[in-house]
Parts: C-alpha cells; structure tokens; sequence
C-alpha cells in the first residue's frame, strides 16, 4: 500500500464507509414506510375519518389495509353506538350486507370445482321452478303488471354476473318497490321460500340482455344447498370459516359476542345522526341468504380477501384453482355493466380501464360493498387489500371512492 497515492487512499476508504453504512437516507428512508406504504399519509386517511366522526357524518369506523401480505393500516374510531356512547373496538362485528356476495360465490364456485354443474348449465335443470318466467313488458306497472315469456333459460353464469334479469329491488322502479317488499319485508322461512317469491316476480329484462344488480346470489345459496345437502350456514362454516378462522363471520351473533354489534345509523330530517330506529335482528335468523344476511370483522373478512389475492390458498389449503378465482376476477359481462372503467366478474365488480374510471388503482383489481356502507378492494397488482367497515344508511359509494383515493396515495414504491 506504500506506492498508492493519499488521494486513493483517502477515496478507498470513503468508499468502504459507504459500503459498509446504512442507505443514505436520500436514496431511501426505511422508516417512513411499511411495505412500501407511506405511514405519514396513512395519517392523511386517519385525518380524513376522525374528521367525518367529529362533524357528524359517520358514528364510527374500523380500517385494515394490507400489503405484501402484512397488516399496514389497523384502526378504529369513533363510536359503534350512539346512543349508547359504545367506543368502537377493532373487532367490532358489522352486518355486511351484500359483502355477503363474493363468500357466497366463493362458496358456489368451490362446488364448481366438483363437478356439480357447468356454467353454461339451466338453472331449471336443478330448479324446476325456474323453467318458465316472465319478464314485465313496462317495470312501473308493478308485480301486476303485463309480462311475455322470457326469451331464453337463465344460466348459471347468468346468475354470477347479474345478467339474469331480476331485481334486488333497489332501482326505484314500481317493481323493484314491490319486489324489494315481496323479498325482504315479507316473513320468509328459510332461503328455498325466498327464492320461491323471486321467481314468481316478474323480471326486469331478459336474460343475458343487460346487467340489473339483483338477488340472484339467492339462487346461488340455494344451489348450494341442493349440491351439498347441508344449509348454506353450515356449507359456509365447514368449507371456509372454519379453515380461514373466520370465528366471527356467520348468519347469527352469539350471546356472548352481541356487546361487540356495531348498530346501523342514519341521518335524521334535521341532518342529524342517530341509531336507525329499526335494527335487523343479530340472532334467530333463519334465512340463509346470498345476497346478504352474514355479520364479520373486519379482521375475518382480511382472512377472506387473503385467500382470494393468494389465488385460492390461504393455511396451507387450496380453497379455490387459480384458475378458478381467474374467471371469477376478469370482467364477463362486456359493456353491459354502466360504470366507466369497470366491469363484472362472479361475484365482483371489477376494474378493467383506469382512464374511463378517472380514479386511482389497478387494473385488475376486484372488489364490492354492502348496504350500511361497508367496503373492500383486492389489488393484484400491488398486493393490497383495504376493508372499511362503518353502519351508515342509505348506501353511498362515497366512502367507497374516497378509501380508494386515500389508501391509493399512501403507496410510496
């Protein structure tokens, strides 16, 4: 080392240092961030939702958003009563209304695998009743009003993708008014009387011809039934709650478990928001529906969009092909979903332009929500989910888009 130079003496030492130090803090900076999300705007978000609880527009909320498979994002705020001044814990149990959706298609789609039906199958096939329905020729006409013969069998694909031509009774119509009443106001025994009523309603179209949000997952809940020969509870509890240690997701809420009930709110005529006079009921539930009726966490229902973003695997098990959960993710309906930049798998909405859609996100991602405004998304892409749960009447997307905007900004690399 006699014969080198100070000055490259002086620069090889520089150069080991640097080697052998931590990243200089301008190229990186580990500790603003957690899997490469942002902790100082996740603080944004939190910002956002305390925001919406002081100024009265939501009483409380639980957020989980993972990445790369770990928990970034893990808060509650607020209250989930108001009237009763309840904080809102982290394992609060929310009514998840059409949340219920995607788990009962899963459900469906693992039936699927078994070589019970094929896609393109009749529904009559299996249902009977489902033989000859008929579609209203004028929808503000009612239940009473004219019909014709639909043009074609309901398929099983047709009930996946809502193209079948019911109703959920939420359009507005005077047969979605009288069908929402018929379906959900009416007493009904169990799912298979639920899906009796539905089928002895007029259709809004014909099946394949447009895509009408509807409560065709019935169908599928009892379906299920008929394949398996148990109840779609218990179908549920074996196949995937129990696997996935869902222990808080079912059609009924425990005794014990009822204090952790997040009550339904809404606004009353002065803007003012209060508990929901009326609550569904948490126990005695005898219909095991499709299109909703299931309570969870939002750490249960993490386990479940786990499985679903590790293409059907999830505790060692296969719940679902991958390729399997490929149809279900891809768009099926064409251009008959209305949404800019989305579409319609089985089971969920589905993102398919990011320009159309003027929002943050992937394309590819897939994702749905339920009535008292509870919210999910699964990026592929980013290897990220995002549940929001809140118990807010009427439904408004707003909370949909606005979690999206906000989790989306929190992505640093």
């Amino acid at each position: 080392m006699k014969n080198k130079h100070p000055y490259y003496l002086t620069t090889l030492f520089l150069a080991l240092v640097f080697l052998c130090s931590p990243i200089n803090a301008q190229f990186k900076d580990d500790s603003g961030t957690i899997e490469g999300v942002s902790k100082e705007r996740l603080a944004r978000y939190d910002a956002f939702l305390t925001k919406e609880i002081k100024e009265g527009r939501i009483a409380g909320v639980v957020s989980l958003i993972s990445r790369n498979g770990k928990i970034v994002h893990k808060t509650s705020h607020g209250l989930s009563s108001l009237a009763d001044k309840t904080p809102m814990p982290q394992d609060g149990i929310f009514h998840i209304m059409s949340m219920t959706k995607p788990i009962v298609t899963a459900a469906f789609m693992m039936l699927y695998e078994e070589g019970h039906f094929f896609l393109t199958d009749p529904v009559s096939k299996y249902l009977p009743q489902f033989k000859e329905v008929k579609v209203a020729k004028d929808v503000n006409n009612g239940i009473d009003g004219p019909t014709e013969p639909a043009d074609k069998e309901i398929t099983i694909a047709h009930l996946l993708s809502h193209t079948a031509g019911f109703s959920h009774g939420l359009g507005g119509t005077k047969l979605d008014n009288e069908t929402a009443n018929a379906l959900y106001r009416q007493p009904q025994e169990n799912i298979e009387s639920r899906v009796n009523t539905l089928v002895s309603l007029p259709m809004v179209g014909h099946p394949g011809e447009q895509w009408s949000y509807s409560a065709s997952p019935d169908v599928l809940a009892l379906l299920i039934e008929k394949f398996s020969d148990k109840t779609v509870a218990e179908f549920l509890k074996e196949r995937i709650f129990d696997p996935l240690g869902m222990t808080d997701t079912g059609y009924n809420i425990s005794k014990k478990n009822q204090g952790r009930w997040v009550a339904v709110h809404n606004l009353d005529k002065d803007g003012k928001l209060m508990n929901s006079e009326q609550q569904l009921p948490v126990e005695g539930n005898t219909v095991y529906g499709g299109t909703h009726g299931l309570f969870s966490t939002a750490k249960d229902y993490m386990k479940f969009c786990q499985m679903m973003i590790n293409k059907g695997s999830a505790n060692g098990k296969l719940f679902l092909s991958p390729k399997t959960v490929e149809i279900m993710t891809i768009n099926q309906v064409g251009d008959l979903y209305q949404a800019p930049g989305q579409g319609f798998g089985l089971g969920f909405g589905v993102i398919t332009d990011l320009a159309d859609g003027k929002s943050l996100g992937s394309i590819g991602t897939y994702y749905w929500g339920g009535a008292y405004s509870t919210y999910f998304f699964i990026d592929p892409k980013e290897n990220l989910i995002a549940i929001l749960m809140t118990q807010l009447q009427p439904y408004s997307n707003y909370y949909g888009q606005i979690m999206r905007q906000y989790v989306y900004q929190t992505i640093a690399e």
